[in-house]
């Protein structure tokens, strides 16, 4: 299977205080890594996830089933008033990176439309969805809330993957990402001064 990607545990100097949209950016970056890790995955299981239109797809998807769950995180971590502008940040960063990639492989999008643009309005929209699931900060997502990603990637996969997938997400790829992303998150809230040498998250 796909190496875990290997993910910095703290981002910022130990004298510096961690502003939440500077964190709220560095998770972005991460959750990137870690969704781009999941569809290696479901590659490597099987899954016929074309280059392409269909990538960006179960990308998105991905993208926007991790974020919700680091807004929770954050909720927890930083109460209501961190969590605005931690969350914010963090969208905006990971419709950035997206922008660049999709802009760099699909082309620009018809009538001065971005891509950005459109993943913020996705998010939105499905964090509504997701708000009615439950997300503990240790225990991660409820049932409902992975089903309904594995619901959603179903229409973005060939017809021959659909009754397989929602049981590799639940079973597998939600508990390895969910893992990768929770690890990092503390890492970034971490108060602890760094250790002498450069620590990496390997997901072992």
């Amino acid at each position: 299977m796909a190496t875990p990607p290997r993910l910095k545990a703290h981002w910022f100097k130990p004298e510096q205080a961690k502003n939440p949209a500077q964190t709220g950016s560095a998770i972005a970056f991460i959750a990137w890594r870690v969704a781009t890790h999941a569809i290696r995955r479901l590659r490597e299981a099987g899954f016929d996830i074309d280059a392409g239109a269909a990538y960006f797809g179960v990308l998105r998807e991905l993208l926007v089933f991790l974020l919700a769950g680091a807004d929770r995180i954050a909720h927890a971590r930083l109460g209501a008033e961190g969590r605005t502008p931690f969350t914010t940040a963090m969208v905006l960063r990971a419709s950035e990176i997206l922008d660049e990639n999709e802009s760099d492989l699909l082309g620009p999008l018809a009538g001065g439309a971005s891509y950005a643009d459109r993943f913020v309005e996705q998010f939105n929209v499905l964090s509504g969805h997701y708000a009615e699931f439950g997300w503990g900060e240790r225990d991660g997502p409820d049932f409902a809330f992975t089903r309904y990603l594995g619901h959603r990637l179903e229409a973005l996969v060939p017809e021959k993957d659909r009754r397989w997938v929602l049981d590799q997400v639940m079973a597998a790829e939600v508990p390895e990402a969910v893992g990768l992303l929770q690890r990092a998150m503390d890492g970034v809230f971490s108060s602890e001064p760094r250790r002498a040498r450069r620590e990496t998250m390997g997901g072992e």
